[in-house]
């Protein structure tokens, strides 16, 4: 396991890189950031979304939670921080595109579908915002094993978050005349694929490697 030593010698590698071969690019991001896009990744260790995209700085706005999770918009409501970020991402930085990137084997789709979310103080009602998935799932594939329901509510859970996307006004208007595209996308760590949502066919394909 990487000790805190190796950060900071990894953040002197960045330093070398960024500032010794494209020093123009951090002046630029001192005047400020337009980025294009909005991510709402997991904040799962092994999913890194500037890593998968291999954006460089300035490229994306990242949001990270447990479960890649958007909540419903409420006026006032209590889930401030991603609604707080999303409407700085929409109304401020004028991003075009937002992705909600989900994965495989995440801890907390596992946690909802096994029914342990309980255990925590925060998580369960977090996680909940995705119950909706969850009894999708296990209405739709009651027989399954637990492992293809688990990747079911992983991608069901990613569609609640576009369908609650839709709840908040200003990126419900903006969807409608064009200038925001939502997309979702599925990265399954094991295989190294990412997959994206075909609304056409209703469901997640994977992306070809020469598109």
């Amino acid at each position: 396991m990487k000790d805190i030593a190796e950060f900071i010698a990894g953040f002197k590698r960045f330093q070398e890189k960024y500032f010794s071969e494209d020093r123009n690019l951090f002046e630029r991001l001192g005047q400020g950031q337009r980025p294009n896009a909005m991510i709402v990744a997991c904040a799962d260790s092994r999913v890194d979304p500037a890593l998968l995209t291999g954006a460089v700085p300035g490229d994306l706005f990242v949001v990270r939670n447990v479960a890649n999770l958007v909540p419903p918009y409420e006026r006032g409501g209590s889930f401030a921080s991603v609604p707080a970020a999303l409407e700085f991402a929409v109304l401020s930085l004028g991003v075009e595109h937002i992705i909600v990137l989900g994965h495989a084997q995440c801890g907390g789709i596992h946690a909802l579908m096994s029914g342990t979310v309980a255990r925590g103080e925060f998580i369960g009602r977090w996680v909940g915002i995705a119950q909706r998935a969850r009894e999708r799932v296990l209405a739709e594939l009651p027989a399954k094993p637990a492992a293809l329901q688990e990747r079911a509510c992983e991608q069901a859970s990613i569609l609640i978050s576009l369908e609650n996307l839709m709840t908040y006004p200003w990126v419900a208007q903006r969807v409608a005349i064009g200038t925001i595209h939502l997309h979702g996308w599925y990265f399954d760590i094991a295989e190294g694929e990412l997959l994206c949502y075909n609304p056409a066919c209703n469901a997640f394909t994977t992306v070809a490697a020469d598109s």
